[in-house]
């Protein structure tokens, strides 16, 4: 039951279908993830990117998130960050927020996310670490003054939105002159001309664009194993939870392998 009802959503999806409805059941669902989630291993949210020869540092404590930090090493490498203000939109567990606020040379970091839940959870996994904050937020309507951040960090959180528009209005608003959004998500291709669209109304200018499907399911691939063992977890929910966590044979795994599905990675600079 579980795939084909996973299958009609991510469909409903590509066509733009129900955006308010879409919006309202992925803010329950983390809500919801963030309750039954109980171990470290749950700080990340995101499908992972792991690429041969890429090096970047973790703590022992983050060494099993490892594929997963690989998202924030490839989205921040090479970036202006000595002493930048970041904002992650849609921070889930904050356990990226947390890593680039323990090894990059920025100034502060804040993670914001619509899931009061999931803010919660983050609060306690990244409790102590300097530098940073999470609170509840909008994507669509950021509690920020204009200009207030150098870098926007938004990590396969995007496809949960029910106005890209917005976001990238929204996300543009907040930086600085000169700043940077760097986007990493999931579309159909048949979605791409409305998702620059969106950018390009927000008066982003686009600086480097990847398709990352390969390290993303090489991801998928290396954290089989340890998202098997806590599904386990929660028996009665297991197969909607194999569909959404993209494990091997789910609906997504396939798409994002055939590249029915693209896993994009952008750089955009606000002018000025």
């Amino acid at each position: 039951m579980a795939t084909p009802l996973f299958r009609r959503v991510l469909r409903a999806t590509e066509r733009g279908a129900f955006p308010r409805l879409r919006r309202w059941i992925w803010r329950r669902s983390y809500n919801l993830l963030s309750r039954l989630s109980g171990t470290p291993r749950w700080a990340f949210l995101n499908y992972g990117y792991v690429v041969s020869g890429a090096s970047f540092p973790v703590s022992a404590e983050e060494e099993p998130a490892r594929a997963f930090i690989g998202l924030y090493h490839q989205a921040t490498e090479g970036l202006p960050l000595k002493g930048a203000r970041v904002l992650e939109v849609g921070s889930g567990h904050g356990g990226g927020a947390a890593w680039i606020a323990r090894h990059l040379p920025i100034g502060s970091v804040t993670g914001v996310d619509i899931a009061r839940q999931t803010v919660r959870r983050a609060l306690r996994l990244n409790a102590g670490v300097p530098r940073l904050e999470f609170r509840e937020g909008d994507a669509e309507a950021l509690p920020f003054p204009d200009a207030s951040f150098d870098l926007v960090v938004n990590i396969e959180s995007s496809h949960c939105y029910g106005s890209m528009d917005r976001f990238a209005a929204e996300a543009a608003r907040v930086l600085r002159p000169g700043g940077w959004l760097t986007w990493a998500d999931m579309r159909s291709p048949a979605m791409l001309p409305d998702l620059d669209r969106a950018f390009g109304r927000a008066g982003l200018a686009l600086r480097a664009e990847a398709e990352i499907n390969e390290g993303v399911v090489a991801a998928l691939d290396a954290m089989e194993g340890a998202k098997s063992a806590a599904i386990t977890r929660i028996a009665p929910l297991r197969p909607v939870m194999r569909q959404f966590a993209g494990m091997q044979g789910s609906v997504l795994y396939r798409a994002l392998r055939r590249r029915r599905v693209l896993y994009l990675a952008r750089r955009y600079q606000k002018p000025g």
